[in-house]
């Protein structure tokens, strides 16, 4: 059966064909085809994805994004440990929500979701407050479509001796993130951004040693260094695997590599991101984030007119094969389009035609009305 519309968000998203028909077979969690063949191959390709595979390793776990961030909170930061949280949108403030929620003391280094936290007052930060131990970055903030410039803070990061844990739920997969040359420790992530699987479960790569460790999880079902002795050695999971998402994945996997890989994946995803800019500017409506501070995954765009109606603008779309996303910046009116997942710069250019019919549309009725 073929989908109704194009997802255009942040995730889940729009699939292959082929991924979905992967789902289709049923799976024994307990038989070498499952562990072996898919789930120990996974792993190896996101540890090799690292950029170091001998330095790091990967371990899967049940649920979404979030609960892979709020696990590695849980089991990487010791009870004395301090984490700092660079928050410039509603994932960043999620992680400062889960910190609480777990008993881990918390600064933040905040500002406006349309701006990113400057570099040197992070520095500054970490010269004042020697008892930080760990610092929580988010990559693509989908908040507002910002790409936070986390090599940067993480290498300041380093240079005061803190673990740097990274959010990189909407980008990893998108683009080239090199961990160790960008000193990451320990980065989470989820089947269903833009490695273009479904949703089912989150994964965390980490350096050996964080994941070897003892750990300090809070909770039995989110303690990743479990999960990871339990899976590690021939990748049976501790609980039960969605094991439907988990072959999907595999495929989605295999997809990326057919497609020519991170590299190749990135440059459609910068080209659609550029396509729909342009042919959003030509409609009337402008980004809410600076070209420069841009990612190619997410654009948030400022509602264009004070009588916008966005739920009459979504119906809009939908009946005509595309869903968006509402926004989320607490400040300001505006909406949200993605730009990941089996999506094409032509799927981009049929957007913006039918954004354009609505706009004359909207000029027809007010011209009638009046």
């Amino acid at each position: 059966m073929q989908n109704p519309y194009l997802l255009l968000t942040p995730g889940p998203l729009s699939t292959t064909a082929s991924v979905k028909h992967t789902m289709l077979r049923d799976w024994c969690t307990w038989d070498d085809d499952y562990n072996r063949d898919i789930v120990q191959v996974i792993r190896q390709k996101l540890a090799e994805m690292s950029g170091a595979p001998a330095v790091y390793t990967s371990v899967l776990l049940q649920g979404s994004g979030s609960y892979g961030v709020e696990a590695a909170l849980g089991s990487f930061i010791p009870p004395a440990g301090k984490l700092l949280v660079v928050a410039n949108g509603a994932y960043g403030e999620r992680i400062v929500q889960m910190a609480a929620y777990i008993g881990v003391q918390t600064m933040v280094l905040r500002t406006e979701e349309w701006q990113i936290p400057s570099v040197n007052e992070l520095e500054r930060t970490l010269q004042r407050n020697v008892d930080i131990t760990h610092v929580a970055l988010v990559h693509c903030e989908t908040t507002s479509g910002i790409l936070n410039p986390v090599a940067d803070y993480s290498r300041i990061a380093k240079k005061y001796g803190k673990t740097v844990i990274l959010d990189a739920m909407s980008s990893f997969g998108g683009m080239a993130i090199p961990m160790s040359d960008w000193g990451i420790d320990v980065l989470i992530s989820s089947a269903n951004k833009c490695l273009q699987g479904v949703p089912g479960f989150a994964f965390v790569i980490a350096r050996r040693e964080l994941m070897q460790a003892q750990g300090y999880a809070r909770s039995l079902c989110l303690d990743l260094q479990d999960q990871w002795r339990n899976m590690d050695p021939d990748g049976k999971w501790r609980f039960t695997s969605p094991t439907h998402t988990v072959r999907a994945f595999l495929q989605a996997l295999l997809e990326l590599e057919q497609e020519g890989g991170i590299e190749a994946r990135a440059a459609r995803y910068c080209t659609n991101h550029q396509t729909l800019v342009a042919g959003m500017d030509a409609c009337g409506y402008k980004p809410l984030v600076v070209k420069t501070l841009q990612s190619p995954f997410i654009t948030t765009f400022l509602y264009p007119e004070s009588d916008f109606d966005f739920s009459e603008f979504y119906q809009y779309l939908k009946q005509r094969g595309f869903v968006i996303y509402p926004g989320k910046v607490s400040k300001t009116q505006c909406f949200r389009i993605g730009h990941i997942g089996d999506v094409k710069p032509e799927d981009m250019r049929r957007l913006c035609a039918v954004i354009a019919d609505f706009n004359r549309h909207k000029d027809l009725a007010n011209t009638m009305s009046t």
